[in-house]
């Protein structure tokens, strides 16, 4: 094994733990997102995942459930594109803008 390529691989052994370090600390970030005026508010983690769920007592009609949802929908939908967004940006810090397939 040539020098050269020994180095690749300490760097991208490197490079794997920094991400899986700065998976971790994804999980402990959050975004937020609203849909209707802020009358649904969500928080999603690095991770993608749910964390909170904030709905305004006015937007709730039993009448009109379908207003709702949509808007349940359209918040979480903002806050898991937030959260990718997130993700992206810090995983670039390491990378240096490089894009790698299956990382951002």
């Amino acid at each position: 094994m040539s020098k050269g390529f020994g180095n690749i691989m300490k760097q991208a052994k490197m490079m794997q733990e920094r991400f899986g370090k700065i998976q971790e600390e994804l999980a402990d970030k959050t975004v937020e997102a609203s849909a209707g005026g802020g009358m649904i508010t969500v928080v999603v983690n690095g991770k993608q995942e749910l964390i909170s769920i904030k709905i305004d007592p006015e937007v709730v009609d039993p009448n009109d459930v379908e207003m709702l949802q949509d808007l349940i929908v359209a918040a979480v939908s903002e806050g898991i594109k937030r959260s990718q967004e997130m993700m992206a940006e810090e995983m670039s810090k390491v990378t240096g803008g490089i894009k790698i397939p299956g990382l951002t």
